[in-house]
């Protein structure tokens, strides 16, 4: 089932990448700092790229006038023959999640409802984007108010796999991976609250980073304290591309209460180390979830590598209630998700334009009373002390990244795994629960392809906080293995 060769994204189907295109971002910076490649040459190599591209795929959306990104490369490349200081991701091109605000371009968080929306305000992390001197090209595409790990909305349409255009790109972050994977990107943002950004990345053989609860201040938004299961996070063709990522949109924000401190800069940290790593192998759970065959197998393929440079490699099935833990997590995504659109349900109009997905989110909460919420948060805690006993034994948990292998476009979700029934939208990809609800982070890692030539990921889950670790690992793995776009 492991397959021996790395087939790269688009392969005949596309001209071959410019080597500017090709560069990671950590030497893309290097190299406009040094002045060896202008902001403008980035700038025209990518928007070319994405002229040449992104009509086969559909992962950029509401592109900024070529014109204008031009325009603010050339006032970069003068700032930086004046000898201004400049930050850690100058003249790099970058487009945004279409979930998070950007001033001043078009968000419409992939829903109909807000087709014409531009913010006044930008989220957190882009302030921090456009502070190290990113330049915003566009946005990435993401399933309707980033509900289902299938990239598709009524405002762009579908966003089809970088190794296949006839399967899904997996989602919320789909147009992301898609655009890292087929070189339109040189680093891309994602977000992830059951999955949203590792199930993508697995999907399309890149690398993806849920960070620790707190890591990347979240908002602006209308609640800063309950609703604290999404996260923002890295996604890259490398871990040392996602370790500068982070490095940027990590860090305390006084306007995010719940924001962690302390040091963010986890590219200068990035040391990596496989031996002596205790890793527990979570698999299925103890045949709890399902898993389409040939998963495991890969999976368990991409443990030997790490077992064979020095790691302890244990099966290991931890004694709670998966079923209550996913019941938990149901509940308080009904409570936060489900709450922040009840707003657009309540008028008629409005709710005949949302997908069945949301009306299933919002219709969930409508019943939610605060001894279920509260029950549903203690036993979130319960997990987490679980969670935190577990590594006094392992320094990290591995588990798929997905419980299927990419699926066909049209199929809006997988309403069944193995013969086993899915009872809603987000079921097949309860895998991924398991670090949201303690908080933790995980990387998600390639980790090859099936036969047909489909690619799948696994997660490597850290201590609470424990992000660098997390990277270090992914290093090393990343140094053993031929899987990842080169």
């Amino acid at each position: 089932m492991l397959k021996n060769t790395a087939p790269q994204p688009g392969e005949g189907r596309f001209a071959p990448v410019d080597e500017i295109c090709r560069l990671g971002v950590a030497d893309l910076v290097a190299k406009i700092r040094g002045r060896s490649v202008s902001v403008a040459e980035v700038a025209a190599a990518y928007l070319d790229r994405i002229e040449t591209v992104n009509g086969h795929v559909n992962a950029l959306v509401s592109l900024r006038p070529a014109a204008d990104v031009l325009r603010e490369a050339d006032r970069a490349d003068a700032r930086l023959a004046a000898g201004e200081s400049v930050g850690a991701l100058f003249g790099v091109p970058v487009a945004v999640k279409d979930l998070a605000q950007t001033k001043g371009l078009r968000t419409t968080f992939g829903s109909p409802l807000f087709s014409a929306h531009v913010p006044d305000v930008d989220d957190y992390f882009v302030e921090r984007l456009r502070a190290a001197g990113a330049i915003l090209i566009g946005k990435t595409n993401v399933p309707e108010f980033g509900l289902g790990s299938n990239t598709y909305n009524p405002v762009f349409g579908a966003t089809a796999n970088a190794y296949d255009p006839a399967l899904t790109a997996g989602g919320s972050s789909g147009g992301a991976a898609v655009a890292l994977a087929l070189h339109m990107l040189p680093v891309a943002d994602g977000s992830d609250m059951g999955g949203s950004l590792r199930n993508p990345a697995a999907y399309n053989n890149v690398y993806g980073l849920r960070p620790s609860q707190g890591r990347v201040p979240g908002g602006p938004a209308p609640d800063a304290f309950v609703a604290q299961m999404g996260v923002d996070g890295p996604m890259g063709r490398s871990v040392r591309d996602m370790a500068l990522l982070l490095s940027v949109q990590a860090g305390h924000d006084p306007r995010a209460p719940l924001s962690l401190g302390g040091d963010s800069d986890f590219a200068a940290g990035l040391a990596p180390r496989v031996e002596g790593a205790r890793i527990a192998w979570l698999g299925d759970l103890g045949g709890h979830l399902a898993l389409e065959p040939g998963i495991a197998e890969l999976c368990t393929a991409a443990l030997r590598l790490l077992q064979n440079e020095g790691a302890q490699i244990d099966d290991f099935t931890p004694k709670f209630d998966f079923e209550a833990l996913w019941q938990a997590f149901v509940t308080l995504r009904h409570f936060t998700s489900g709450s922040a659109l009840k707003i657009h349900y309540d008028d008629p109009e409005k709710r005949a334009l949302m997908k069945p997905e949301a009306i299933f989110e919002v219709e969930g909460g409508l019943d939610l009373r605060a001894e279920r919420i509260f029950a549903a948060s203690q036993r979130r805690t319960e997990w987490y002390r679980h969670v935190v006993g577990l590594f006094e034994r392992f320094d990290f948990l591995a588990a798929p990244t997905a419980q299927v292998f990419p699926f066909a476009l049209e199929r809006h979700w997988p309403d069944a795994i193995a013969g086993r029934a899915m009872d809603s939208y987000h079921r097949w990809m309860e895998v991924c629960a398991l670090a949201t609800m303690a908080g933790c982070p995980a990387v998600n890692v390639p980790v090859g392809f099936d036969a047909r030539g489909r690619p799948m990921g696994m997660q490597l889950i850290g201590r609470p906080r424990g992000d660098q670790a997390v990277l270090d690992l992914a290093a090393g793995y990343e140094r053993l293995t031929p899987w990842g776009v080169r």
